[in-house]
């Protein structure tokens, strides 16, 4: 009888903080700049500059801590890591190891068969990012950009609390949403805000030991995490039913390849010789600003839904789709009280939006159009201004450019015509020329009138209302 077995994992992830400039002076944090012109001596390390730690980069850990359970170390210190690799000039990593920020949290996430369960953090804490090698295969030289050098980071360490790729992705969906609310970093893991290593071991099923664990990284999006859990799993399975070892090391995870390589052993593990940063004072959290702190968190996802629900009376599954994502809560929730109409906001969120989103690839947070807009152009259907199949083509426009929809209107002349006498003669010239449709109406023929509509609002140039084109031609005729 073959063996069941049980995977174990933990995870590191790392988070980079939306602040504007970086941890300890003064560059700026922006993504995309050419390379190497946001940097100071500070974070390129020359000798004899100073590190002055940025308030915000403490105020986003501790709003992190509390929204995660986390006891907050009321005198916190920050450590050098000590290694030598070219993208790090200091030749040292600031970053927290005896007295981490906050300690001892935990997230509850939801499970796949129902219920719920609680995975822990260890802790979290609150270091500096390093530069970023680029490798030029044409000269055959590697290349440093510095401007991440010094990006302030949050590491959130989980305790191994997780048993599957199902319950990884929930807690790692559950940590987003919680930054992304609380407005701590866009978590964005494709351009690297938010990246996680996984730290996975296999025993038999009903041991108490945990067995020999590996570290996986290069793991930027949650598919890759979840083939390289099922990958990493089997790897590990199969070494132990063909009687091999499995070695503590980091490995390197291949997503095209779908496989794994080693990268380093952990054997005898890096001396990091951590000791505490001569340069930088303790960070002392006074009551005030604990207590302040704790006022100033926001309304999460799960009481945002349960307030929809009683305040919104939309349905559930676009309460779960809207909440999903913290722009796209703000973007209704303004829209809704500019309108007066949140079940036609929340239509068109979950209409043409998604399908735009879709169709664009894009996430959420790149959302462009403003509240304001939607609710001008709520209001122009409303009042029949402009009929449905226009209103789709405006907020097609909207959504690309945000432009102002009554103005748009105005330009390209898209106002419906309500004048009844232009209509009613275009509507005797479409009869007149379609005797064979009036025939087949009047014999009991129902599909004969959508045609006869059809040919009407071409007349029109689609600026007519359907329902009255309807009705006009049925009265006509």
């Amino acid at each position: 009888m073959s063996k069941q077995y049980e995977t174990v994992i933990g995870l590191e992830v790392h988070v980079e903080l939306a602040t504007k400039t970086k941890i300890f002076c003064g560059c700026s944090t922006a993504f995309g700049a050419k390379p190497n012109t946001q940097t100071c001596p500070v974070c390129t390390g020359m000798p004899g500059s100073l590190p002055v730690l940025n308030k915000q980069v403490l105020k986003y850990a501790i709003a992190v801590g509390l929204a995660t359970n986390c006891d907050i170390t009321r005198y916190a210190k920050f450590d050098r890591k000590n290694y030598f690799y070219p993208d790090n000039p200091q030749n040292y990593q600031i970053s927290q190891l005896y007295l981490p920020i906050c300690r001892n949290g935990s997230v509850e996430i939801e499970m796949e068969e129902g219920g719920r369960k609680t995975v822990g953090i260890h802790e979290i804490h609150m270091e500096e990012d390093a530069g970023k090698l680029i490798h030029d295969e044409w000269e055959d030289s590697s290349l440093v950009d510095y401007n991440r050098s010094g990006v302030p980071l949050i590491e959130i360490v989980s305790e191994p609390d997780m048993r599957s790729a199902q319950e990884v992705i929930a807690y790692l969906e559950k940590l987003r949403l919680i930054i992304q609310y609380l407005g701590a970093s866009d978590c964005k893991l494709q351009e690297g805000s938010m990246r996680a290593d996984v730290n996975l071991s296999v025993r038999e099923s009903g041991a108490q030991e945990f067995g020999t664990r590996t570290e996986m990284k290069n793991l930027n999006s949650f598919k890759a995490i979840s083939r390289a859990i099922a990958g990493e799993t089997q790897r590990q399975i199969d070494l132990i039913e063909s009687g091999e070892k499995i070695v503590q090391e980091t490995r390197r995870w291949d997503d095209v390849k779908g496989e794994s390589y080693a990268m380093r052993s952990k054997e005898d593990a890096q001396d990091y010789r951590y000791f505490p940063d001569p340069d930088l004072a303790p960070v002392v959290v006074s009551d005030e600003m604990l207590e302040q702190m704790k006022e100033e968190q926001p309304e999460f996802r799960t009481e945002k839904m349960k307030r929809y629900k009683e305040e919104y009376g939309i349905p559930d599954y676009d309460i779960e789709i809207i909440t999903g994502s913290k722009h796209m809560a703000d973007l209704f929730e303004s829209a809704a009280a500019l309108s007066g109409q949140p079940k036609k906001v929340s239509n068109w969120l979950m209409g043409e939006t998604l399908r735009l989103m879709k169709e664009k690839e894009m996430d959420a947070s790149d959302l462009r159009f403003s509240p304001q807009n939607l609710a001008k152009l709520i209001a122009l259907t409303d009042s029949k201004a402009v009929n449905s199949s226009v209103a789709k083509e405006v907020f097609e426009v909207m959504f690309e450019k945000d432009v102002d929809p009554e103005k748009y209107v105005e330009e390209k002349g898209l106002k419906t015509v309500n004048d009844e006498g232009a209509l009613r003669s275009v509507v005797e010239e479409v009869l007149a020329a379609n005797p064979q449709s009036v025939a087949d109406f009047k014999n009991g023929k129902e599909k004969a009138i959508g045609f006869l509509v059809g040919q009407t609002m071409k007349a029109m140039k689609g600026k007519a209302d359907p329902a009255t084109v309807n009705q006009m031609l049925r009265e006509m005729m």
